[in-house]
């Protein structure tokens, strides 16, 4: 059965003449709510969901707890106001700061309004509660008070599930309310008299301020959280809430706020769901996923990378107490075909009782979704520009005929995924003849070029012979190995990356026959024919022209130039030819945790990936780096930097001030290529 299915009997179980049911959920907007928040209103909303499909009367209730007060000021607020003027609101309640970027009333309502406009897009429709406005109606008022009539069965109850034992004092001068001080707006106070009613109370605050505090008319009071929550499910009538799994261990806050919620408050506490924390896959430093801190992956970002519906399928077919990860990289588009499959099987009725549930959860009323190959629309996307038109063409070309409405948005995500997350996949058709390596080529490598250029020119070829003639002509220019299999399929692959090197200047790229294929021939023919001499190739001229621009001096400054460090002995022309150094591309870089200054490089040398370690986090942002050529010593003997072992060595200038500057090759310097 599926698990929002058995969530669902176990509500109805327990109250089985319930008129309605209530699911529960609730953040604090500390910060940008992250995707990790968003399993707390997914879980809450598949079994809202099944409960109306077994004919039950339910509610979604969603609680913005905006009445918590901010404990420290996110990563993002204090970069973009550049100064720690923030920190003076450190003790408010979120609802009562202003909005640091200037669009919204408060703090709270901007993230509350980030995040709603987010959720919208998911189909998900929420009764709110913002929990500012609730407590200064004076709704709970008299739910406070009975909290403070039962203040020492309350603290017994806190007791319990301490590890550490309580003294009669602390017992004695325990009140589960916090009051805000009108003078310095935090929650600061602490009560030193409580009158026999408990409607009235003296406070004194941190700041200096003191006065009288009435229950029955001041409203601008809050139940501590383990207090505050049991009270609100027996307001609402709360059946099911889910929260993190810190929350569902052993003497933790549901199992406190559930013997509150029955020994004080007479509830009988709704069910609870634990759910395993979301991961992140990728080539982004986003670190513990936090809204307080700043360093979060919101919905608004993860939905320009997947859409709407697969990022809850994601959730719906993930039971709550496992895990899984939003990916960055390429493992993407491996959950895009294993949705595209699942939407396909239910779709044409193939799919098992389970599949069926989850798309059901999956798919938003109103919108349209085809499952359109996301591994073409990244391989093919780049080559055309990413026109929709051009992409339109190239479906119906290859006998896939998806129509641009059925693949606008995705093409769009494809877009925003390879130049956000994945630069160094994205594939681009040359302009020129890549001569340089043409020349590294042998005469049978160029005669496999040569009647590959002959036989796309002829035309009249389909989709399945130009595949059968990409692997048929090495067997043809290599007869003595056709029977070799091992030696065929070299020769085939090496085909096949002169190719990719001659019309993309990369190894790799999409499907071979199925990129000859879909492209325009005119865009590519011209990279094949090598059939003039260099000598008399205009573009070949042209490079050669620019060469000599570059060889031509700068001026130089006339300014102080400081004194260089001295020389080193002379070596022989033989010691430095020991030297490995090469042109690389940087893939991706990242501080290295627990170091001021090392950061760790992934490069690529023009064979295949490599590590280096350096000590630049303190001069360069990765960002400065990723997708830049670099010079490295390739030879270098491995050294290890904590976990980590650092294959060669970039170079750069040392300055006398103690900073340093990389050594960028040009754009156009060939990846691999030797440094001289």
């Amino acid at each position: 059965m599926y698990w929002a299915d058995k969530l669902a009997d176990e509500v109805i179980r327990r109250k089985p003449d319930k008129e309605e049911y209530v699911c529960a959920a609730g953040i604090s907007p500390s910060g940008s709510v992250h995707i990790g928040n968003f399993r707390d209103i997914a879980t809450s909303y598949f079994v809202y969901r099944a409960l109306l499909k077994k004919g039950k009367k339910a509610r979604l209730v969603f609680s913005w707890d905006e009445f918590d007060r901010l404990r420290k000021v996110p990563k993002n607020v204090s970069d973009h106001l550049g100064n720690n003027s923030f920190e003076q609101y450190i003790g408010y309640p979120y609802v009562d700061i202003p909005d640091p970027f200037g669009k919204d009333e408060s703090y709270a309502a901007h993230f509350e309004k980030e995040f709603m406009e987010s959720v919208k897009r998911f189909g998900i429709e929420m009764d709110y509660r913002y929990q500012a406005k609730e407590y200064r109606s004076g709704r709970y008022a008299e739910h406070v008070i009975f909290a403070l009539k039962n203040r020492k069965k309350i603290f017994d109850i806190l007791d319990k599930h301490r590890t550490q034992d309580a003294t009669e004092e602390e017992r004695e001068n325990y009140y589960p309310v916090s009051i805000f001080c009108p003078h310095c707006h935090k929650d600061s106070t602490k009560i030193v008299s409580l009158s026999d009613d408990c409607t009235k109370a003296h406070y004194t605050c941190e700041c200096g301020h003191e006065g009288d505090f009435d229950f029955t008319k001041d409203f601008n009071c809050k139940l501590q959280w383990k207090v505050d929550w049991p009270m609100r499910w027996m307001v609402e009538g709360v059946d099911f809430e889910p929260g993190g799994k810190d929350h569902a261990s052993k003497n933790g806050s549901y199992d406190t706020a559930k013997d509150i919620s029955r020994e004080v408050f007479g509830y009988e506490p709704p069910l609870f769901q634990g759910y395993e924390f979301i991961g992140i896959k990728g080539n982004v430093n986003v670190g513990k996923m936090s809204g307080s801190s700043g360093l979060n992956m919101t919905p608004d970002f993860l939905l320009k990378l997947y859409p709407p519906e697969l990022i809850l399928w994601l959730y719906a077919k993930t039971e709550p107490l496992k895990a899984f990860d939003f990916c960055l990289s390429d493992e993407i588009l491996r959950q895009y075909f294993e949705f595209g499959k699942m939407l396909t099987s239910y779709m044409n009725g193939t799919a098992d009782e389970n599949t069926k549930r989850v798309m059901e959860n999956s798919l938003i009323e109103g919108r349209k979704f085809v499952p359109v190959p996301m591994s073409q629309l990244v391989d093919l996307g780049s080559v055309v520009d990413f026109n929709p038109e051009m992409m339109e063409k190239l479906f119906e070309k290859i006998g896939t005929p998806y129509k641009i409405e059925d693949f606008k948005e995705l093409f769009e995500r494809a877009k925003f995924w390879l130049r956000t997350c994945s630069p160094e996949s994205e594939y681009v058709i040359l302009e020129k003849r890549n001569w340089p390596y043409w020349r590294t080529m042998n005469d049978k490598e160029r005669e496999c070029v040569r009647l590959l250029k002959e036989y796309i020119e002829k035309g009249g070829y389909t989709l399945d012979s130009l595949q059968s003639e990409l692997y048929a002509i090495p067997k043809q220019v290599f007869p003595d190995i056709a029977e070799d299999k091992n030696a065929l399929k070299a020769v085939q692959s090496k085909f096949f990356k002169d190719v990719y090197n001659l019309t993309l200047a990369r190894d790799k790229g999409p499907r071979l026959y199925l990129y000859l294929y879909a492209v325009e021939p005119s865009r590519y023919l011209k990279l094949l024919d090598f059939s003039l001499p260099e000598a008399e190739d205009p573009d070949a001229k042209e490079e050669v022209k620019e060469e000599v621009r570059e060889e031509k001096s700068a001026p130089v400054e006339d300014k102080y130039v400081p004194e260089a460090a001295p020389f080193k002995e002379i070596i022989e022309i033989g010691d430095f030819d020991k030297c490995d150094i090469r042109v690389c591309k940087v893939l991706s870089a990242k501080p290295m945790r627990k170091t001021n200054k090392l950061m760790k490089i992934t490069l690529h040398d023009g064979a295949g990936e490599r590590v280096i370690v350096s000590s630049i986090a303190d001069q360069y942002e990765p960002e400065q780096l990723v997708g830049k050529k670099i010079v490295v010593l390739v030879n270098l003997k491995p050294h290890k930097f904590g976990n980590e072992y650092s294959n060669g060595m970039l170079l750069a200038s040392g300055n006398t001030d103690g900073t340093c500057r990389i050594l960028f090759a040009a754009d156009d310097a060939e990846i691999g290529s030797l440094v001289h």
